[in-house]
């Protein structure tokens, strides 16, 4: 490299797409979807455009919590293979940059939620930024294997923060959404861990596969399958969604058992089963909240 190369600023390189890639783009867009579900499904009326503002302030600090994860974890996503090519290992945004820029969203994205909304829904916003950020990034992702089961209440809360922004309350209802994905989250990511033990590894990342074995974590992937499977019932059961979710739900849940069950019994040399559960667990969180969301829209024009 030549020295002029060398001496090159970092953001000189950096483009919109860059920063944009900061706020991990798909996490978010899973966010403003299960947010926007919370808020349709939530009782009370808010001004289409407050409503628009409040799910635009969830997203954003949604893109926040992803780049200061990157700032923070930018000595392990350069050593990952699946992480290495992320704006800042990869020389093309500063870590200072991004962490400002992390910050200045995360103040925004708060203070907009508690204008359009109210003071609860920016409450649980900010709770959820600093729990993904400090508890899980910080602390629980180099210190335990639990660091996805206890970390994933930070990304299963966006339809509580979505129901409190309408409703200005956070029911029962909104925490059933709550733990449909929480418990979604470690049999999703310990999937995607089974094939990706080796970047984990490499990083020190204390993921299940690491610690405690591939076998452990397949019996630890099946066994959250069978909790998940019937908590997705559970919207039916409290009165949420019709009969018509209970079988999606049903089926859905059905499918997922049966693939972990391939997962657990694979060899430890068979990733295939595990590629096949962590793409189908997508789908499966995105069926489960689409027929609430069909649902609640469907009732309120029909």
């Amino acid at each position: 490299m030549s020295e002029a190369a060398a001496n090159t600023d970092p953001s000189a390189l950096a483009g919109p797409q860059d920063y944009f890639a900061l706020l991990k783009p798909r996490v978010m867009s899973l966010v403003i979807f299960t947010a926007f579900v919370g808020m349709v499904a939530a009782p009370g009326t808010l001004h289409p455009m407050l409503a628009a503002v409040a799910l635009l302030s969830i997203a954003v600090g949604a893109g926040a919590s992803g780049a200061l994860n990157m700032w923070w974890d930018a000595d392990i996503d350069a050593i990952m293979t699946r992480t290495a090519n992320r704006p800042i290992p990869a020389g093309r945004v500063p870590r200072a940059e991004a962490a400002a820029f992390g910050g200045f969203l995360s103040v925004l994205s708060v203070a907009l939620l508690a204008l359009a909304s109210n003071y609860l829904a920016a409450g649980l916003l900010a709770f959820t930024i600093f729990f993904y950020v400090v508890i899980y990034s910080m602390w629980l992702k180099r210190l335990t294997p639990q660091n996805i089961v206890i970390g994933g209440a930070a990304g299963a809360l966006p339809p509580v923060v979505g129901w409190a922004a309408v409703s200005g309350a956070a029911p029962l209802e909104a925490w059933v959404l709550f733990a449909i994905i929480f418990l979604w989250t470690p049999p999703h990511f310990w999937a995607l861990a089974l094939y990706k033990r080796g970047d984990y590894e490499r990083a020190g990342i204390p993921m299940m596969p690491v610690v405690k074995g591939e076998r452990s974590t397949r019996r630890q992937i099946f066994a959250y399958a069978l909790i998940l499977a019937a908590a997705g019932t559970a919207p039916y059961l409290i009165g949420m969604a019709s009969a018509f979710y209970l079988v999606v739900a049903a089926a859905m849940g059905a499918v997922f058992i049966t693939l972990s069950w391939k997962v657990l019994r694979a060899d430890d040399q068979d990733h295939g089963p595990a590629k096949k559960l962590f793409g189908f667990s997508i789908l499966y969180l995105f069926a489960l909240f689409a027929t609430i969301l069909i649902e609640q829209l469907v009732g309120l024009y029909v």
